[in-house]
């Protein structure tokens, strides 16, 4: 009986846990999601909607771990209250950072993320996390959930967070 455990140990160790270097290099694909926000400030109002985009990134293997930079940019369809305001794309310049485990690749983000509003633009941070699953033939499906903060949107008085929960799916080259 312990060997059959330590076999199965052994097996369940080995298949997940893995080098990052089948992490490293550069992808770019698409994602879609829903997109929520609040305002404070001059007015408080939320909405959400959603929202399509694309991503270019690089990561390379650090040890066990995976360290990358990624651009995106989403067009997003979220109007704010009875049409006090809306957004219509966000663009995001990332530092992503997480550890392969086999055939997933799970990671944290943060960065600068850039709103487009019919108040005006605004340049806020982000903070984030997503997970990604090899699929074959160079493509990647996953999730990733990232919350925004812009502050005095223009110069406006208002202050906005917004969530973004998104898939994605890349390619690899």
């Amino acid at each position: 009986m312990r060997r059959i455990a330590a076999a199965t140990c052994a097996l369940v160790f080995s298949a997940t846990i893995s080098s990052a270097e089948e992490w490293q290099g550069s992808y770019g694909g698409f994602q879609l999601g829903n997109l929520s926000a609040d305002t404070e400030g001059a007015a408080s109002v939320s909405g959400d909607g959603q929202t399509l985009g694309v991503h270019l990134g690089y990561g390379i293997e650090l040890g066990q771990y995976v360290l990358g930079g990624e651009v995106d940019y989403d067009t997003a369809d979220v109007t704010l209250g009875a049409g006090l305001a809306e957004i219509d794309s966000l663009g995001r310049l990332k530092v992503r950072a997480g550890t392969g485990l086999g055939q997933t690749l799970v990671y944290g983000t943060a960065g600068i993320a850039r709103a487009d509003t019919s108040l005006g633009d605004e340049t806020g941070y982000f903070l984030g996390a997503g997970i990604g699953a090899d699929v074959g033939s160079g493509w990647v499906v996953g999730g990733e959930v990232l919350y925004h903060t812009f502050r005095d949107i223009d110069g406006s008085g208002i202050d906005a967070d917004a969530t973004t929960l998104g898939l994605r799916a890349s390619f690899r080259f």
